[in-house]
């Protein structure tokens, strides 16, 4: 462990009484007042995110899984000196399918017999083969990347895995051995997760973050952290507005908004003498919606929606052109993730009211220590009802690993209904994808509010500043 590295990352905690944040007075009025009437526009680009001593295009990409947000679609952004996520949800699936590796096959010949038992107990994940799988993944990411910009992974606590403590810390030492830049803890408080991989080698070294949707679960982090003197990296405050999974109640999420409780979280800061990076995610849907936030002291966004039907993204086309056709009714929070969270998707996922199996010999991420999934009671349940031969429909939850894995459930942030103003449709009625570089670009140069979609296919763009 480098020496220096500690210091530092001591130094931090132990300004925990003494480093002030300061909030540009001019920033915190526009948003109190009026949000609209910030002149001169700045734009994303007259902003730098610095994390340790590198600095970064204050634009971050969301990890968007599974197999959404590609290696390719990762690498694109930190070429262009911007941060990208990739996830490591179902990732031994995303290597089979991208390296024709046999992981999943491994898994499922093992616990055969077992497909027909609705106790899963005894499937467990094969530690060595998921670090292997891990390792692949992200080795891939990291040795083809260019540019000033980073890579990190997004880990979701809740993916139990049958074995949560050991196979989070194989997730994350993994990530850390292949040289991920950066690890964002998401879907879940995380509260014993530092302290899992505290004698890794690069522990002081990688970017450490975690997503909070509330100052409560920032608190109950920072108080477990303290106990090893190390202070996130940076926070990712995510608001109701983002896609897939929310950290707010199925029926309250409509009484928060991302701005109140950046507000709320930037006061204890300053009441606490912290000072930690605060990005924030779910709804910023133009580079100057993003103004708005760093001129208020936020040090980068968040974002992750307009780059769903990039030419990068994992979604197959047609998925890609469900999005852009999608309206704002199209738009719904449910319950049927076994997460326990609730899920923005589109209403047409095909996984709503689907009635497959559980397939837990093969995949089995949700199942907890004990070995269930509120899903597997919800078939069993479902089909108990059913005549024998005929379509089982469980409504109560899905079968999430299988679904997502097939790219059907349909996760997207409120703001998809607006993507129809960032691409262009071709003479046969199909939309046509930007690419992630004109994405990256809009957000960081546009300015009054304007997004803008792609010239079309085969028209080189004369923006200056493109």
């Amino acid at each position: 462990m480098d020496k220096r590295k500690r210091i530092h990352h001591h130094k931090r905690w132990m300004r925990f009484r003494l480093s002030i944040l300061h909030l540009p007075r001019r920033g915190i009025m526009f948003s109190l007042l009026n949000p609209r009437d910030s002149l001169p526009m700045k734009k994303l680009d007259d902003f730098r995110l610095r994390l340790g001593q590198q600095e970064y295009i204050p634009i971050i990409i969301g990890g968007m899984g599974v197999d959404i947000s590609t290696v390719s679609l990762a690498q694109a952004i930190a070429r262009l000196g911007g941060i990208a996520h990739i996830s490591d949800a179902l990732i031994p699936a995303v290597v089979d399918r991208r390296f024709g590796t046999g992981f999943v096959k491994n898994k499922l010949q093992k616990y055969r017999d077992n497909v027909k038992n609705s106790d899963k107990s005894i499937v467990k994940f094969d530690l060595g083969e998921l670090a292997e799988a891990t390792k692949i993944y992200i080795s891939t990411a990291m040795e083809a990347k260019k540019g000033m910009g980073a890579i990190f992974v997004n880990c979701m606590e809740k993916l139990n895995m049958n074995n949560p403590v050991e196979t989070l810390k194989v997730r994350l030492e993994s990530a850390m051995d292949a040289g991920i830049d950066g690890i964002t803890l998401s879907a879940g408080l995380h509260l014993g997760t530092l302290q899992l991989i505290q004698n890794h080698r690069r522990f002081w070294d990688v970017k450490i973050g975690i997503i909070v949707s509330s100052l409560r679960a920032l608190k109950l982090f920072l108080r477990k952290t303290s106990r090893i003197g190390r202070l996130p990296d940076y926070v990712v405050v995510e608001g109701p507005l983002a896609g897939g999974h929310l950290g707010f109640g199925a029926l309250d999420w409509k009484k928060h908004d991302l701005l109140s409780i950046v507000k709320e979280i930037f006061s204890f800061l300053t009441v606490e003498n912290l000072k930690i990076p605060i990005i924030p995610a779910g709804g910023i849907f133009s580079g100057s919606d993003g103004v708005r936030f760093l001129e208020m002291g936020c040090s980068a966004i968040q974002v992750a929606t307009r780059f769903t039907i990039t030419q990068e993204s994992g979604l197959p086309n047609n998925v890609k052109q469900e999005y852009l056709r999608a309206g704002e009714k199209d738009i719904v929070v449910n319950t049927i993730s076994p997460t326990g969270y609730p899920m923005r998707m589109l209403k047409k996922s095909p996984a709503i009211n689907s009635g497959i199996r559980p397939n837990c010999e093969s995949y089995g991420y949700l199942l907890d220590k004990y070995g269930a999934c509120t899903y597997i009671d919800a078939y069993h349940k479902a089909a108990e009802t059913v005549p024998k031969g005929e379509r089982i429909s469980v409504k109560e939850k899905m079968c999430i690993c299988s679904q997502m894995r097939n790219f059907n459930v349909w996760t997207c942030g409120q703001m998809t209904y607006r993507l129809r103003e960032t691409a262009r449709q071709s003479g046969d009625d199909l939309w046509e994808f930007p690419s992630a570089e004109h994405v990256f670009k809009d957000y960081q140069f546009s300015t009054d509010d304007e997004v803008h979609s792609p010239p079309p296919q085969g028209v080189s763009s004369k923006r200056s500043n493109r």
